[in-house]
């Protein structure tokens, strides 16, 4: 039987983590993988998190199932958090999900199980794994522009123009905020004329939340996303807790649709199904963990302003960065990297470029140039732009 099996493409992400990890040299700079880290380089369990986990410890007196949609408790407070009161309640469907990535993939099971859904646009550049579960759900996909290499800003001329295509009950895969891989966002403006678009061409928008809270702030972040949600009568939202609240391996996630009143109960009753076709019951740890945050006012403070922090520190390092490039190649060539936000910019170097930042600097990006500004430290980026100088 197995000898029918194909072998599958290597994940580039974990293929750079893979090489990074037996390279010897001490001055060794890991820009791949995303998680935000510390001035000393770690990734640091949150301190709200921490003391949320102890008082779980504390009170748990059981582990046995939570549901099949998971806590509904957890899955509304994280819906209050990203909408905003943006929508009656009475519009909303809620799932828990193994993640950001879980989200996505059983709010595309659902989508598919409408069976009238046309193509699913996605951005060109996006995050790979976007592509990926598409074609292993045989969903036909469209890519738009967006992503202008010269610039290294969004181009909305190209992109409103690839979108004026779109068809009648065709998807519309959007970022919220912090875009993966170019950290180049939307602006309200733009928002606004995307959501105008999107009622014009009746096509389901599809928001793909990851980085909120590391942008522009908890509110401001999802600016776009709540004008665009109050004016559409569908929509579905994949919502992941790995990056603001540090709990990537706990796998965090919560898959939201917005329909009309009248359909709420067969949506919800269909995610329901879903989860229990795919992995039965989602995993409660880390959502107990979240939920006991957003409910407790103390350690949502402190949350709060952990996460403000981190936002702080990255805003702090695009500025040094940008600055330092601008000293190094005389030019203002990356002066973006300043405007980008979230943890992610796209450098626009060509693949050999980066290869040979590896090779002689042990400076592992992915080969796009997709670089995690939340992984640089202060005193490592005088060696990032001047070994980035030596090479353009």
């Amino acid at each position: 039987m197995f000898e029918h099996l194909n072998s599958q493409p290597s994940d580039k992400i974990m293929e750079l983590m893979a090489q990074y990890a037996e390279d010897t040299r001490t001055n060794k700079l890991d820009l791949g993988v995303g998680v935000y880290k510390n001035a000393e380089g770690a990734t640091p369990i949150m301190k709200a998190v921490k003391k949320s986990e102890e008082i779980l410890h504390r009170s748990q007196d059981s582990k046995s199932y939570v549901g099949l949609i998971g806590s509904i408790e957890f899955s509304k407070n994280i819906g209050g958090l990203v909408l905003n009161n943006s929508v009656d309640d009475k519009r909303l469907s809620f799932a828990q999900a193994p993640g950001g990535t879980g989200a996505l993939h059983q709010l595309l099971l659902l989508a598919r199980a409408a069976k009238s859904v046309g193509n699913v646009w996605v951005s060109n550049p996006s995050w790979p794994n976007h592509q990926a579960i598409l074609k292993h759900l045989g969903m036909n996909m469209s890519s738009y522009y967006y992503f202008d290499e010269t610039t290294c800003e969004v181009n909305f001329d190209k992109m409103y123009k690839d979108l004026n295509d779109m068809r009648e009950n065709d998807i519309l895969l959007l970022h919220g905020c912090c875009h993966n891989p170019t950290g180049a966002n939307l602006s309200l403006e733009q928002w606004v004329e995307i959501t105008q678009l999107v009622q014009d061409k009746n096509v389901l928008p599809f928001i793909d939340l990851a980085y909120q809270g590391f942008g522009d702030g908890l509110a401001k972040d999802v600016e776009g996303l709540n004008y665009l949600i109050k004016n559409v009568s569908e929509a579905m939202i994949a919502v992941s807790c790995s990056k603001n609240f540090g709990v990537y391996r706990d796998r965090v996630g919560v898959a939201i649709v917005v329909s009309e009143p009248a359909k709420q109960h067969v949506v919800q009753d269909n995610l329901k199904s879903l989860n229990r076709l795919t992995f039965s019951f989602p995993p409660d740890h880390g959502a107990a963990v979240v939920n006991q945050i957003l409910q407790d006012e103390t350690l949502k403070v402190l949350w709060k302003d952990e996460l403000e922090e981190m936002r702080v520190n990255m805003l702090d390092l695009r500025e040094r960065l940008a600055s330092e490039l601008q000293r190094e190649t005389k030019s203002e060539r990356f002066s973006f990297v300043n405007k980008h936000r979230g943890m992610f910019s796209k450098l626009g170097l060509t693949s050999d470029q980066v290869e040979v930042l590896r090779k002689d600097h042990g400076i592992y990006m992915v080969s796009d140039s997709r670089i995690n500004v939340a992984g640089l430290r202060k005193d490592v980026i005088n060696y990032l732009s001047s070994a980035i100088a030596s090479i353009i």
